[in-house]
């Protein structure tokens, strides 16, 4: 989600890929393989041509989305079929009937519910979605119904969190969601300036949530953001500062150029990891949490498990 939405509902103006013991992961046209099971890159996209591209790079996973410009809505269901069917590693669908508040009337609410619907019929391997208050506050109880009619589809809880007013509370609250990733710039515009928050919120999270650090996520920061917040979840879109007659603001990347720029944050993620830019005791490990799962349905696999 951009930076400027964020900010603007702050002002008042306005899936996860869990541990396993195959190093893979799955999308619906085959098998992309990660540099390890504990990490994984993100991109976030608009196209079929962006989202080619970013699998080309290396990407991991796509979140989907149209118009970035206003934080991204949920895609049409061409766009979504297109882009899984054309791809091997897993698509996230953004959840989000429109720009502007992350407060969702009954009729938005239940238009939600048939996004997440189409999102599943089309073969997507997570949501990315959130609710919150007009306080700022998370709306558990319907964030809540939307993890859990997602299910087994992943759901990572956007940067809508980045608008509540006590980050270390929002996050015990996804957590009650049943939320499978956190998606945060830590409260901030960017994942540099709100790299120590990210951190803390990671630390706090433990093995009951993966954090993820997503928004102004560049080149130039990567390593960074992996060594001050200690994730090794990362997600950007990766854009690219121009000026084309005008006043300059960051555009999407062309798909060879965003390509390229994919492949080179791969590289410096990789770096990281074998530099020991993640500490290990900050590294998430395996849990036995399910895919979008919350409440009786978790409660539901465990008994299960135990009986085997």
């Amino acid at each position: 989600m951009s930076d400027l939405s964020i900010w603007a509902f702050r002002s008042g103006n306005i899936s996860t890929i869990e541990n396993s013991d195959e190093d893979s992961i799955s999308g619906r046209g085959g098998l992309s393989f990660c540099p390890r099971q504990d990490s994984l890159f993100e991109v976030c996209v608009e196209s079929l041509e962006a989202a080619r591209a970013a699998e080309a790079g290396g990407a991991h996973r796509i979140e989907l989305c149209t118009e970035l410009s206003i934080g991204g809505v949920t895609p049409g269901f061409g766009l979504m079929r297109d882009t899984i069917e054309a791809l091997s590693i897993p698509v996230h669908v953004m959840i989000r009937p429109r720009g502007g508040n992350f407060t969702y009337s009954v009729d938005e609410f239940e238009q939600m519910r048939g996004q997440i619907e189409t999102a599943k019929r089309t073969g997507a391997s997570g949501i990315v979605a959130g609710i919150l208050h007009p306080d700022g506050r998370i709306d558990v109880d319907r964030s809540r119904a939307l993890v859990e009619l997602a299910y087994p589809m992943k759901a990572t809880f956007h940067r809508s969190f980045d608008a509540a007013p006590e980050l270390s509370e929002a996050l015990e609250s996804v957590i009650q969601t049943g939320a499978d990733c956190l998606l945060t710039a830590g409260g901030e515009p960017d994942v540099l300036t709100g790299a120590n928050a990210i951190g803390r919120l990671h630390k706090q999270a433990r093995d009951r949530l993966q954090v993820m650090a997503g928004g102004g996520l560049r080149l130039a920061n990567v390593l960074e953001v992996m060594r001050r917040t200690g994730v090794s979840y990362l997600h950007g879109s990766l854009t690219q500062w121009r000026q084309n007659g005008g006043a300059p603001r960051w555009t999407a990347s062309d798909g060879v150029e965003l390509e390229g720029n994919v492949r080179e944050a791969l590289r410096l993620f990789r770096q990281g990891l074998a530099n020991g830019e993640v500490p290990t005791d900050a590294v998430r490990r395996p849990s036995t949490k399910g895919i979008g799962m919350s409440g009786s349905v978790m409660q539901a696999i465990r008994e299960g498990a135990s009986q085997e």
